[in-house]
């Protein structure tokens, strides 16, 4: 019976948002080594995302994109889009959408322009100072109704809410603003309308996971951000968590292991998950990184992926001659269709196995403990080599020559890790 409850009160909750990311920026001040930290969990129509390097009009800068979309060399540049990226300039940008700020009447058809606004600032701005002077002199209307995170290499980190004629600035730097250095954020915006609010859930979610970890003084890092937050299958709205209780869950008969795929962060319609390490004051913008997972965030792995002036995307996380898509991408999206959402009958694609995620079947491991073993690989190959870097050891011609040697294994660690699912007879 209280299964049955279970069920009806989530099924009972808000439709499923294909535009429904969930976000957050924190201030160097709440990191241990004192760099900004730039969070967007991608949840989107568009299943198959990729890394792309272009080169702007002041700065160089790589972003997360849709495969096979307006992307493309031969498009113009008033028809790319990028969906969080990184330049040379240790400026980052990301955005969520908003549901609740819209105040006029301008038509849908020229609206959507998030991702165009994204690509174009990356390519000019070089602080957040660059950014907001951007936002003042475009023409109106803007063609968009989103939160902006933003952080520069001057340790500034802020969230803008943006709509067609105005915006509304949050500096996450500011204590009164940010009390634990940190802003999360979802589907509204805060100075928007009550009424209106969409992935209010999620923020609980994450807003519960961030408090607790700053209270108990654990350290916000990008391998912290991927694993606990885009790997959470907690609940803050109805009180639940498959994360630590689903093996008793399982014991105890309050769940078959197949639940509805309802407001959790990482949901079907995930397609990415991308935290960039900025730069602290002082430093150069070649410290930052972006840490980014292609796909299902529960059947992929996080990726360090240095900024640079030119390309060191490894090939597994980009297009090729053969394929618009990346070689990582696909492979997740394959497990997750086959091992997560693998029901096709009536609303069968609602519900995931979360036996084959969080406990493993049939003589196999976990897909969340395999992708924790390839993590730590990954982690260990590459921050051997980065602190070399950030120690003066190398240069960082040879730490970007360094990365292109290793990062192939990265990938090898990955198909070594899921091989049990790979490779099932």
């Amino acid at each position: 019976m209280r299964t049955i409850l279970l069920v009806t009160l989530l099924l009972s909750l808000s439709a499923t948002d294909m535009s429904a990311c969930t976000a957050a920026v924190i201030s160097g001040r709440a990191t241990p080594d004192g760099r900004p930290l730039l969070w967007k969990h991608r949840d989107t129509g568009v299943a198959d995302n990729r890394l792309e390097h272009f080169t702007g009009p002041r700065f160089s800068f790589t972003g997360l994109v849709n495969a096979g979309g307006n992307i493309a060399p031969s498009a113009s540049p008033s028809d790319r889009e990028v969906w969080i990226g990184a330049n040379t300039a240790g400026f980052s940008i990301m955005n969520t959408a908003s549901y609740n700020i819209k105040d006029d009447d301008v038509p849908s058809s020229m609206m959507d322009r998030e991702g165009i606004l994204i690509y174009r600032a990356l390519g000019i701005c070089g602080t957040i100072a660059d950014f907001e002077n951007y936002l003042d002199t475009l023409s109106r209307p803007l063609g968009v109704e989103a939160n902006f995170g933003v952080i520069d290499a001057s340790g500034g980190a802020a969230v803008y809410e943006v709509n067609n004629t105005s915006y509304v600035k949050y500096d996450v730097d500011d204590p009164a603003v940010a009390p634990g250095g940190y802003l999360v954020f979802t589907n509204f915006s805060f100075s928007g309308r009550e009424e209106d609010v969409k992935g209010y859930e999620r923020y609980l979610t994450a807003s519960a996971i961030f408090g607790r970890a700053h209270e108990e003084g654990v350290p916000f890092t990008p391998g912290f951000i991927t694993d606990s937050l885009s790997r959470s299958f907690r609940h803050e709205f109805m009180g639940i968590d498959y994360g630590a209780d689903f093996r008793r869950m399982l014991q105890e008969g309050l769940c078959g292991g197949i639940v509805p795929d309802q407001d959790f962060i990482p949901r079907r319609s995930t397609s990415a998950s991308v935290v960039v390490h900025g730069v602290a004051e002082g430093e150069t913008a070649g410290h930052a990184v972006m840490w980014t997972l292609l796909g299902y965030p529960l059947c992929s792995v996080s990726v360090p992926v240095p900024v640079s002036c030119h390309d060191h995307i490894p090939s597994y996380m980009k297009s090729s001659d053969r394929s618009p898509c990346s070689g990582l991408c696909d492979m997740a999206l394959r497990l997750k269709e086959r091992y997560v959402f693998r029901f096709r009958l009536s609303n069968g694609s609602d519900y995931l196995d979360l036996e084959n995620v969080l406990s493993g079947k049939e003589g196999r491991p976990s897909l969340l403990s395999c992708c924790r073993e390839t993590e730590k690989k990954i982690r260990e190959d590459f921050c051997m080599l980065y602190r070399s870097y950030l120690s003066g050891g190398i240069t960082y011609e040879e730490y970007l020559s360094g990365y292109d040697s290793i990062s192939a294994r990265f990938f090898e660690a990955y198909m070594e890790s899921m091989s049990d699912y790979l490779y099932e007879s």
